[in-house]
């Protein structure tokens, strides 16, 4: 079975309830928490390659409004993978990759789906 690693950072309520759903399910994955073992470009460009941009910026957040309006406005493709390595927080969690196969967010059907589709 691939090995599924789960992004985000400790204290997330949605992070936490996608860990406990995994651990229910027995299913192994590893945990990688964006302020303890950082970020790189790499990683955000290789998740780019299969979502929107979109989906992975996080404007509902304190960081977000907390940027200055001039940084927000210039959000674009070019931009935004500097600006989720520099704000990890910025990006919806959790991240939950299984081999090439990426899902941004937590429900419990939609991890269960997933996990149907490429747990092979």
């Amino acid at each position: 079975m691939k090995t599924a690693t789960l992004f985000g950072i400790k204290n997330c309520d949605t992070v936490k309830k996608a860990r406990k759903w995994l651990d229910a399910q027995g299913i192994d994955y590893q945990f990688h928490d964006f302020r303890a073992d950082g970020l790189d470009a790499a990683q955000v460009d290789n998740w780019r390659a299969s979502l929107d941009w979109e989906t992975l910026l996080n404007r509902r957040g304190a960081t977000w409004r907390n940027l200055p309006p001039e940084t927000r406005a210039a959000v674009n493709t070019d931009t935004v993978t500097a600006l989720l390595v520099d704000h990890s927080t910025l990006i919806k969690r959790p991240v939950l990759t299984l081999g090439t196969a990426i899902k941004v967010g937590f429900k419990d059907a939609e991890y269960e789906a997933f996990f149907k589709e490429n747990a092979q």
